[in-house]
């Protein structure tokens, strides 16, 4: 009996001389509380007769990441869902505006990963536009990147155009040419059409006329269209109308100068006086700048392919040389010694 009281006596010294251990180990490495904390778990544990392996605080961590990876699957499923509808609501507004299956298809298929719904909001622009879909596919086809444009953009330059009289199915034949005039700077458009306006004095409705049939100005430096402008009027002797008509802005000046010269001393062109008139009856505009070359040389020039040649080489030389002055007057004298 004596005895069994020494070994009651003795394991309860065993518990304070432990935990009096382990209050000096943790002071030892800083005095971290959770360490404490963790090693008076094991210790409890394996007062209860449990092994330091088996401690249970391991195990919820594992499982806690469970519901979350649960939820992430969740909502892409969700979200896949979600696109697969909006898909197909797209699709249907689609063949409701008269877009056909072939039509549907080449249209997702340009920008994979345009959501549907930026893509239907593009097209629905196009549309109010004037446009029909067999033209919409083909610009968009052209010009992919329409798609990326943010609709905010798409709705400010679509009232632009209509502003220039560019609705209602006449940005056919502009889109067709010129698909980034949806993607260009807004201040180089209205640069263009400042210098048609107030430079050329082009009425508002030749300027509308003239982005329609000649859509290429857009691309032109505003000088350089002055410039084409002048030498239609001032030495082929043209007015606005007949520019207009004759979609004279759309030849580059080299042709321009290359034909109208070559006929000028040939003696078949002349420079109109101020009442309009000439000594000799001027070739009309289309017959010098619609026909190939072969066809103005035997029907306007009456002239052979070999002198023509000549003739482009010699203007293309005395183009450099007049260059070559105005840059000579226009640089400073050098200082004398």
């Amino acid at each position: 009996m004596a005895a069994l009281g020494r070994q009651v006596l003795d394991g309860h010294r065993l518990i304070p001389l432990t935990w009096s251990l382990i209050a000096r180990q943790t002071t030892r490495l800083g005095g971290q509380k959770r360490t404490t904390a963790f090693l008076l778990r094991k210790l409890t544990t394996v007062s209860s007769g449990g092994g330091l392996g088996e401690s249970p605080s391991v195990e919820p961590q594992k499982y806690a990441q469970e519901p979350e990876h649960r939820t992430g699957l969740t909502q892409c499923l969700l979200e896949k869902q979600r696109t697969a509808v909006e898909r197909e609501k797209v699709v249907s507004s689609l063949l409701d505006m008269g877009f056909s299956d072939v039509h549907v298809n080449e249209l997702l298929s340009i920008q994979p990963g345009t959501h549907p719904q930026q893509l239907l909001d593009i097209i629905s622009e196009l549309i109010l536009l004037g446009l029909n879909p067999e033209p919409v596919c083909v610009a968009l086809k052209k010009s992919p990147q329409l798609l990326k444009l943010p609709v905010v953009h798409m709705k400010k330059r679509s009232s632009y155009l209509r502003k220039l009289g560019l609705g209602e199915g006449k940005l056919k034949r502009v889109l067709y040419s010129c698909p980034e005039i949806f993607t260009m700077r807004q201040r180089d458009i209205e640069s263009i059409v400042g210098v048609l306006k107030e430079k050329c004095l082009f009425t508002v409705k030749q300027v509308t006329e003239i982005l329609h049939r000649c859509p290429c100005v857009l691309r032109e430096d505003p000088g350089e269209l002055e410039y084409k402008f002048q030498y239609a009027y001032f030495r082929m002797g043209i007015k606005h109308v007949d520019v207009v008509k004759t979609d004279f802005l759309q030849y580059s000046m080299t042709k321009t100068k290359e034909r109208h010269v070559f006929l000028e001393r040939l003696g078949r062109y002349q420079t109109p006086d101020k009442k309009g008139q000439t000594l000799v009856p001027n070739p009309l505009l289309k017959d010098i700048l619609r026909v190939s070359e072969a066809e103005f040389l035997a029907k306007t020039a009456c002239s052979s392919a070999e002198e023509f040649g000549v003739f482009k080489e010699l203007l293309a030389r005395e183009e450099e040389e007049s260059e070559g002055r105005m840059a000579d007057a226009g640089s400073p004298e050098e200082a004398g010694p």
